[in-house]
């Protein structure tokens, strides 16, 4: 069974992906609840960290009863990055992670994320500089290369390990792929497949059935899945994943009930954890998945999205209940 660092994981465990604006706390602890094996938070910049900037630091809120829990940052200057190892370090997390996945334009444009697959001596300095500035252990998110025509995953993952790195997940697509096309798993298969890699080997992207599961599991060998979009409004993923391992036959979809009740505590520690307005925007991407599937449903959704003040959302819910309860979904 893996192991990162001294922590013990089971056997092919799940771990919630780094997302912003998607993993907070309040996502996180419903994932938790149904079997997330590690979560991460979103993706924190290193230099909003040194500077004190509000929503990087609140996005430092770690729970216990999310561990084992990372928390992932992001830079390109080392010595912001060693310094928010050391701001990082005081919210005591299990895991430091290091985003060089990230193929946002806003952060690959200043060097980091997915933009130091450009500089692969960079990427390897950084990760040692890390690893020996803190005891906790540090774990790296990234992808298979910049471009179809740089990918030498297998060679840039030996050198992550040999300088410290505890684990790597790695995305099945390129920076320049973004997040079009299929993943490509042979990559990280080979990575795997490298008798002299050691650490967990977690592959990413495109998870999104419990059977693609299993296959990353059975065909590909791999250590782990890291779960990203397929998560987003549907915590359950996890169990179901876990059911079909241990059964061979697909969980029984929840209930409507379950889904309202879900997405009404989800809404509710937003709130609690980030006010109301933030609550009620950034909680409003997981509705569709929440309640997909039930037809003529277009009205209630609307005024799920639309609305600002959370009054009316959860009115939105009480109607869906009263209409819908009795609704069956197909898993």
């Amino acid at each position: 069974m893996p192991k990162i660092g001294d922590i013990q994981l089971p056997d092919f465990p799940l771990l919630l992906a780094p997302m912003e604006d998607v993993s907070d706390p309040p996502f996180r602890a419903l994932c938790k609840e149904q079997g997330a094996d590690v979560v991460y938070t979103e993706f924190i910049s290193s230099e909003g960290l040194i500077r004190d900037a509000a929503k990087s630091v609140m996005k430092l809120d770690i729970y216990e009863k999310e561990r084992p829990v990372g928390i992932q940052i992001f830079g390109a200057n080392l010595d912001s990055m060693l310094q928010s190892v050391e701001i990082v370090e005081k919210s005591g997390p299990d895991i430091i992670d290091i985003n060089f996945g990230c193929p946002v334009k806003k952060v690959v444009s200043k060097g980091a994320g997915a933009g130091i697959l450009k500089d692969i001596d960079l990427m390897v300095s950084l990760t040692k500089a890390m690893v020996e500035h803190t005891k906790l252990p540090i774990t790296v998110k990234t992808r298979l290369g910049w471009d179809s025509d740089s990918i030498k995953i297998v060679e840039v993952a030996e050198r992550l390990q040999d300088v410290g790195c505890k684990a790597i997940s790695i995305h099945g697509r390129t920076r320049v792929q973004m997040y079009k096309g299929e993943a490509d798993w042979r990559p990280i298969a080979e990575v795997k497949n490298n008798q002299r890699m050691h650490i967990p080997v977690f592959g990413n992207g495109d998870v999104d059935s419990p059977e693609m599961a299993m296959k990353m599991r059975d065909e590909y060998g791999l250590d782990g899945a890291m779960i990203g979009r397929a998560s987003i409004g549907y915590p359950w993923f996890f169990k179901e994943v876990k059911h079909f391992f241990k059964t061979g036959t697909h969980a029984a979809p929840p209930t409507m009930e379950e889904r309202v009740n879900a997405a009404r505590r989800h809404l509710q520690m937003a709130i609690d954890w980030k006010g109301e307005q933030l609550g009620v925007f950034e909680t409003r991407r997981h509705y569709t998945n929440y309640f997909k599937g039930i037809p003529n449903f277009k009205e209630y959704r609307m005024k799920m999205v639309t609305s600002d003040h959370s009054v009316d959302v959860f009115e939105a819910f009480d109607e869906v209940m009263e209409k819908f309860g009795d609704f069956e979904f197909v898993g």
